[in-house]
């Protein structure tokens, strides 16, 4: 699933929903309720993507691929700012 391209704005997604998930984890958020139904939002989103009714989408294992790449995404961006 490494080499399954996703579109770019189901990966700018996932990474938003990873971003909001860390911050509303965190002890004691700010703005915990506006988080929740970002979280929410980004969810739909997610879940309702046109690429999962497509062939490649529809491999189990492609949610996951998802995740990792916009984990890897997320962590080489920051690795070029450092």
């Amino acid at each position: 699933m490494d080499s399954l391209r996703f579109p770019d704005d189901l990966v700018r997604t996932q990474q938003a929903w990873n971003t909001t998930y860390q911050a509303l984890a965190a002890p004691h958020p700010r703005y915990s309720t506006a988080l929740r139904r970002r979280l929410l939002r980004l969810s739909v989103l997610l879940h309702t993507h046109p690429f999962w009714s497509t062939a490649l989408g529809g491999v189990p294992a492609a949610r996951v691929g998802l995740r990792r790449q916009a984990r890897a995404g997320r962590q080489s961006r920051g690795e070029r700012s450092a």
